[in-house]
């Protein structure tokens, strides 16, 4: 009978130290494959997807990307060859374990040195890196595009299409062919790789929850209405300098509607020549490119162009719904270093203030 105990004790032992053998080399296996690797910034750097951010005593901090539709496995290979991490076997079986918390495309700061759990943790949480976008007032959308795709928010094309989708712009009620003047100037926080059609959007709705601010009745305004107003404050936005004097200027351009007399604004002939033709900006207009056949060009056409120009800010907007009551039909630009202009009211005075301009700069 003790033989049997002693023979049962002797393979309980046995089992349990194998038992307690598989585990410490279960644990050390996974201490091995989730230990951070010896990082090197030269060899992340050879590595599409991974963009070196910041260097410190301490830390690196790595712009890594997943790519959209990419599996688990793709990730796990270019994390491994990047460096990043020591295992890419054990990224998988993490990977599976945590089968219903996929990685998700976007893009993603790391601080190196990081352990596997710690990189993983961040590519499922779906916390990208935001990219930091200023959109000037009076920019056109073609340079709001090519502006987003510098920051790295989105490709131009795509922002493009987005901006002229028909059933996105059916949906906000503009009477036009694009979401041009709709798109609000302003600095915004997007994440790498972030849809188009979520970037107009979001600018979009920017746009409407500002212009309710600034006027609470533009809300309400049928959309033919409103486009006049967005569409005339475009105008003003690239002509203005001096914030006191958009008022004025919304109040000379009205002047001019009211009497049937041509804008004549230059920015509307620059829309022709730059966004419309695709040639560079002019120095100066010349007469020649006053007289292009083109429905923008205000200086033959009365009345407003078809569509707005820009993307203008609180101050045209502000100006075009309050405009200043004056008398004035023309203004000319005198002092290019301070932005001042000289309005008048009759043609005669136009003519004088620019000759008192030019002899004043002789």
């Amino acid at each position: 009978m003790r033989r049997i105990f002693r023979r049962i004790v002797r393979i309980i032992a046995l089992l349990v130290g194998m038992i307690l053998c598989i585990s410490l080399a279960v644990i050390a296996i996974f201490v091995y494959g989730n230990t951070p690797p010896a990082f090197s910034s030269d060899s992340a750097a050879e590595w599409e997807g991974v963009t070196l951010e910041t260097n410190s005593a301490d830390t690196i901090a790595v712009r890594f990307e997943v790519r959209k539709g990419e599996s688990a496995q793709s990730v796990g290979q270019r994390l491994a060859a990047a460096g990043l991490i020591r295992n890419q076997y054990f990224w998988y079986l993490l990977c599976r374990y945590y089968d219903k918390e996929p990685v998700k495309s976007g893009a993603y700061l790391i601080e190196i040195p990081a352990n596997q759990i710690a990189i993983h943790r961040i590519l499922v949480s779906g916390k990208q890196i935001l990219m930091r976008v200023t959109v000037p007032e009076g920019l056109t959308l073609k340079k709001t595009a090519k502006l987003l795709e510098e920051a790295d928010v989105c490709p131009a094309e795509e922002f493009l299409a987005a901006a002229r989708d028909t059933a996105t712009v059916s949906r906000y009620r503009i009477p036009g062919a694009s979401m041009e003047g709709y798109l609000y100037p302003d600095t915004y926080l997007f994440p790498s790789a972030y849809p188009a059609a979520q970037v107009v959007q979001a600018m979009a709705d920017n746009f409407f929850t500002r212009i309710g601010e600034i006027d609470e009745k533009a809300l309400a305004m049928p959309p033919d209405e409103l486009n006049r107003l967005v569409i005339l404050a475009s105008v003003v936005e690239r002509e203005y300098r001096l914030d006191e004097e958009a008022p004025v200027m919304a109040g000379v351009f009205f002047n001019r509607l009211n009497i049937g007399m041509a804008l004549q604004s230059c920015a509307t002939v620059e829309y022709v020549i730059t966004e419309i033709q695709g040639r560079p900006h002019p120095e100066i207009l010349l007469t020649r490119d006053t007289e292009i056949r083109d429905p923008y060009n205000t200086y033959i056409h009365p009345g407003l162009p078809p569509g707005p120009i820009s993307a203008p800010g609180p101050v045209a907007l502000g100006a075009v719904f309050a405009p200043s009551k004056n008398t004035y039909l023309y203004f000319r630009l005198v002092d290019p270093a301070s932005g001042k202009h000289y309005f008048s009211g009759t043609l005669d005075d136009h003519i004088r203030a620019g000759t008192l301009y030019l002899k004043g700069g002789s």
